[in-house]
Formats: structure tokens, sequence, C-alpha cells
């Protein structure tokens, strides 16, 4: 069996966080056609649950990056948590820096403020209200993931090389969006996600086909049979994928389902 493996937040929604009755329809074509469908997010569980029934999906999906494999009931098979030292040491690299600090643990969000432009859309993404607060050192022994959001790209560039510098081969250390810096367990990344997910579903890797968005999807790209890129993304990314559909906010998802996957089968 096929299967498909799609980004969700500028690749299966658009740009309101909203999956369209267009692409409801496109996923339920695919599988109507025995091909497989799964989804794989650096949202929370929380985020991706209402996805699940909007699609009626019970496979195995990846939060997290991959770093959490659970079911639609909820049910966890595997957990993948960022190592308490790398956690610490990050936090003491971003210590000086303007940047909001997000810790998600247990399903649960924690923020470092209340404002800042990018908390409605995390709320959307999270499906959550952030717990408030100022010290979050008793999370870093069991954090899923630490995002530290900013607008000025130089300084998140610059926290990304030291904390790669300083942890690259202990963790995931990615921007999954020009403001967010994502810092994951090693495991945690969609190459070794989009593998656990085939795994899980009995789909050889090479019968996969990866749709995305950003950098952190390049890393599914590499190890998919086939990959796709959305007509939002940018051209670094849209140049290591096979095919290029349209943006998000053009139903890029049921572009790509009815004339790269669907289309090719006729």
């Amino acid at each position: 069996m096929t299967l498909v493996v799609c980004d969700v937040d500028g690749t299966l929604v658009d740009k309101d966080k909203k999956l369209t009755p267009a692409t409801i329809a496109a996923v339920g074509r695919l599988r109507a056609a025995g091909i497989g469908f799964t989804i794989i997010s650096a949202r929370p569980m929380s985020g991706i649950r209402p996805i699940l029934d909007a699609l009626d999906l019970d496979v195995p999906v990846g939060a997290f990056n991959g770093g959490i494999v659970f079911g639609r009931d909820g049910s966890v098979a595997q957990r993948e948590t960022v190592p308490a030292e790398v956690a610490r040491g990050v936090f003491e690299i971003a210590k000086d820096a303007s940047v909001d600090r997000w810790v998600f643990a247990d399903d649960v969000w924690y923020a470092s403020s209340t404002d800042g432009p990018h908390l409605p859309s995390e709320r959307l993404a999270s499906n959550q209200e952030p717990v408030i607060r100022d010290d979050f050192d008793d999370l870093l022994d069991c954090a899923d993931k630490i995002t530290f959001v900013s607008d000025d790209e130089a300084l998140l560039r610059e926290l990304t090389k030291q904390a790669e510098a300083r942890f690259g081969e202990a963790a995931t250390i990615v921007q999954s969006q020009t403001y967010y810096l994502d810092v994951t367990a090693k495991a945690a990344n969609k190459g070794d996600g989009i593998a656990a997910l085939a795994d899980a579903i009995g789909t050889p890797l090479d019968r996969t086909i990866a749709i995305g968005d950003q950098a952190n999807d390049l890393a599914m790209f590499a190890r998919a049979g086939r990959s796709i890129a959305m007509g939002n993304a940018a051209e670094a990314v849209k140049a290591k994928a096979g095919d290029v559909t349209r943006g998000n906010d053009a139903d890029g998802v049921v572009y790509a389902i009815d004339h790269f996957i669907l289309g090719r089968m006729m």
C-alpha cells in the first residue's frame, strides 16, 4: 500500500489553520483508492486531535515532528523527550536573548508571556491556552518540545547556530518557521518520524509520499519514496521535492492528491 504522510501547518490547513471541505473530500478520495493517509506535525497531540476527527483518521500519526506517535484513541506508541542536559543547555544559551520561551510537556503548553504576535496562531495550532510562568526548571526533565519565539530572524538564526554547535548531536534543532526555533529529541525529526509511521502502518518507506512546506520537512523528503512541496514553500524546500503543488491557501493538497498522486494512477 502507498502511504501519504502530510505536514499540517502551511500544508494541510489554510492560513487560518482550518481544513477546507475540498481537502477533506480529497483525502476521502485518496483512501477510497486504497492509498493510506496520515499526518506528522510540530504540533502537540492536543492540536492534532481535531484533525483526526475531521478526517476520520484511525491510523498512527506523529506529533512533535514524530517525537510522539499516537492514535486517535489517545494511545501513545512512542514518546521521545528532550534530554534534560540539552533542555537546560539551550535555556542557558537563550538566557539573555529577547525571545519568548515555550515548553510543551505532557500535552500542556507553557509560555513565558501572554503577549506576542504568534500566540493567537499557536492557540489555534495547539488547541489550548498556554499556562504562563517565569520558571521552567521543573519541566526541563520531561519536555517534549522547547520553542524560542522571535521575529528577529538574525537573532533566531544565531541562537540556532549556537544550539546546533553544542547540542546538534544530541537533539533535533530546527527552525520550523522563520520565527520559531524548535528543540526536540534526536529521534523527534520528520525523517525518523516518517520511518516510524510507515513501520507502524506497515508500508515500506519507498512506498511513501511526503508533502510539506518548511525546512523541518526536508528530513522526510530525504527518506520518502516521493516528495511534494507546497507552492508557498521556500525555494530551498521546493528544490528538494519531486513535484511542487499549489499553495496551502489554494487547496494545494487537493491539487497534489488529484494530479500528482491519483492522476498518475490513471
